[in-house]
């Protein structure tokens, strides 16, 4: 996994360097950057150091330091554009399908959503707990963030409440982006559980994924024998 992973980075590093002549990365830039990503996702930011970084790459520490005025430039230099140009739009055209696709009912639609998001994460956890570590602590990340990744998904989210609320399978009272709220901080439990909280721990996805369903249908989902709105 972490060889697949590896190569994914290494595409979007490349992508990213292509995609603009004025950043084109240099053969150097490419391994400090490719160094970084592999020890922020390992350590944290907080926790690198740029020495750490530069043996890792295989260059001076001076080297990072001509491209990077400070260990938080280098940072921003990775997960800003990653996002604007490649995590975001990655994001949103992998969950484009599943968003777009009309499940009968809203059961169907969340193991979607759960299936899409866990095989997302199994190939990109690196620059995922980037993000996750990051952008608790870096304000702007987390604008960029909420701009290019939450606000398109957060409209079409609301729209499919909307018209699970219309089919009389989530609750009328709940304003639509509560029921986002919740149906995401659930899942995101899940991921927090299995990538981050306890990697290493034995884990039956289905069962989880199973739990998680059940707790989300529960707190929202119209109970049996409802009368539909």
């Amino acid at each position: 996994m972490d060889r697949q992973q590896d190569r994914e980075i290494e595409q979007w590093l490349e992508d990213l360097s292509a995609a603009d002549e004025d950043r084109r990365m240099t053969a150097k830039q490419l391994q400090i950057v490719q160094s970084a990503v592999d020890i922020f996702s390992e350590k944290g930011y907080a926790a690198a150091s740029t020495s750490e970084i530069a043996q890792r790459a295989g260059v001076a520490e001076g080297t990072i330091f001509r491209h990077y005025r400070t260990k938080k430039e280098l940072l921003l230099s990775i997960v800003s554009p990653l996002m604007s140009r490649l995590v975001a739009p990655f994001i949103i055209r992998n969950f484009d399908a599943v968003l777009k696709t009309q499940y009968e009912t809203f059961e169907e639609f969340l193991r979607a959503v759960i299936e899409n998001r866990l095989s997302f994460a199994h190939s990109h956890m690196k620059v995922i707990k980037i993000l996750i570590q990051e952008i608790p602590f870096q304000p702007d990340l987390r604008k960029a963030f909420l701009e290019q990744v939450g606000a398109p998904l957060g409209v079409r989210l609301r729209e499919i409440m909307l018209y699970y609320q219309e089919k009389g399978q989530l609750r009328p009272d709940l304003a639509p982006e509560t029921a986002i709220r919740f149906m995401a901080s659930s899942i995101l439990g899940l991921f927090a559980e299995k990538f981050l909280l306890f990697p290493g721990r034995p884990w039956d996805e289905q069962a989880a994924a199973d739990e998680v369903v059940r707790l989300i249908l529960n707190g929202m989902g119209v109970p049996s024998g409802s009368p539909k709105q």
